[in-house]
């Protein structure tokens, strides 16, 4: 899938509340903006992008993060297993 529809709509980028909660706790992140945290990942150069039905998975420094593509809703984020 061609990645840049993700970038062309980086300003729909959101999560909820509850979800912002999860990515917090599942990448032990501190008092950050979470959604600004993503976002800063997905534009990295290091970060894989692919979409696999309707989601976009994005692997970056040890960890994924799951975007919904049709809301552009930041659904989860957790670190690799390897």
């Amino acid at each position: 899938m061609d990645k840049q529809i993700l970038f062309d709509n980086m300003d729909r980028i959101h999560t909820t509340d509850m979800g912002a909660d999860r990515i917090k706790k599942n990448l032990s992140l501190d008092e950050v903006d979470v959604v600004d945290w993503c976002k800063s990942k997905i534009m990295s150069e290091k970060a894989e992008i692919s979409r696999q039905g309707k989601n976009w998975y994005i692997c970056v420094e040890g960890c994924i993060i799951t975007v919904n593509a049709s809301s552009y809703t930041i659904i989860t984020a957790h670190k690799e297993k390897r």
